[in-house]
């Protein structure tokens, strides 16, 4: 199937400074050589990353080990909090352990949850918009009283919330931003007492406004990065808004032949988790299949 084709790289894509910088960590901490390092939960969401960690000697516990104290954790472990932060419960847990603690939660995520904690005591009371299931989610929440948590538009319609009640709405970081917008437009037009604060990151947006930029130039598009990835899964659909021909690869041996038949011109973007490194192996894998 020789074909000469065109790849375009979205503009933003890949690893956000968040990840980076926990990824970063993780590996200064690693080389220090200080004793076994143990991260809480996945550092981020991609396998291949946390297949490199762990072949480093790395060990990864989860909230419900600390929890229930079957974590191998002891006094003076260097334990880092993913990016995605943790619930209040664990990070108090953690602290009752004596462990060192390193904080490696996205600045965004960080100020989510203070903004919970500042609105509430001026008399708001929260609504979170997001995936309940997400321990991005469930982090941030965890630091107000009761939240209200809603999926999407239609949930928060059908709650029939109290409309003079002082609500503030947080969003969860890698939200749709064009669903935000939406979202907000129905807030302000039936909330007269509400508060919306927007707590989307900078890279999301960026990562999403450069989707809508290719996808409609090429014949189609590869979102790169894992099944796990919230961020990921949201400029996939993205991408299929725009273009049908739009396919979410994780790993290289998923691209086939006929997802570049009649293909001439291919976009490519990658969730904020997704290395450099697996980017290329899909690049290759392009260039493989076209010079067949």
């Amino acid at each position: 199937m020789k074909n000469n084709i065109e790849v375009l790289r979205a503009q933003h894509m890949g690893f956000c400074f968040g990840v980076k910088e926990a990824i970063d960590e993780v590996d200064r901490y690693v080389d220090m050589n200080k004793g076994q390092i143990y991260v809480l939960g996945m550092l981020v969401h991609n396998e291949f990353v946390i297949d490199r960690l762990q072949s480093k000697g790395v060990i990864f516990v989860t909230e419900e080990e600390v929890l229930s104290g079957t974590s191998p954790l002891k006094k003076g472990d260097i334990v880092i909090i993913r990016a995605h932060g943790t619930i209040q419960e664990v990070q108090r847990a953690l602290l009752a352990l004596e462990v060192k603690l390193i904080d490696m939660a996205c600045i965004y995520v960080k100020s989510a949850r203070d903004q919970v904690m500042i609105w509430e005591k001026r008399g708001y009371k929260s609504v979170f918009i997001g995936d309940k299931d997400h321990i991005e989610v469930r982090g941030i929440t965890s630091y107000g009283i009761d939240p209200i948590i809603f999926g999407n538009l239609q949930e928060l319609k059908d709650a029939n919330l109290d409309r003079n009640e002082q609500w503030v709405f947080l969003f969860q970081t890698t939200y749709n931003k064009f669903v935000f917008v939406e979202i907000n437009e129905y807030i302000v037009a039936t909330f007269p007492n509400a508060k919306v604060v927007k707590t989307i990151c900078g890279a999301t947006h960026q990562r999403q406004m450069s989707i809508e930029k290719i996808a409609k130039e090429v014949d189609a598009m590869f979102i790169i990065g894992s099944e796990q990835s919230s961020n990921t899964k949201k400029l996939f659909l993205i991408s299929q808004s725009l273009n049908d021909r739009s396919y979410w690869i994780r790993r290289p041996e998923e691209l086939t032949e006929d997802m570049l038949e009649n293909v001439e011109k291919i976009g490519i973007s990658a969730g904020a988790s997704t290395p450099e490194s697996v980017i290329n192996l899909i690049e290759n894998r392009i260039s493989e299949l076209s010079s067949k």
